[in-house]
């Protein structure tokens, strides 16, 4: 886990341990308030509130 406090031996156990931390997903939908850890995930998503294709 980024935070320092817990190890893994798995990748899905590292993602279920990252929904716990919210300060790691800093960017947040205006429109539905989704967060998300990569500007450019939020940026995809945005397509959604947009209606572009993806």
């Amino acid at each position: 886990c980024e935070d320092g406090q817990q190890s893994f031996s798995q990748h899905s156990e590292v993602e279920n341990s990252m929904q716990t931390h919210p300060r790691e997903k800093p960017y947040r939908c205006v429109d539905c308030s989704k967060r998300f850890g990569h500007k450019s995930d939020l940026t995809r998503h945005r397509r959604v509130h947009i209606g572009e294709k993806p």
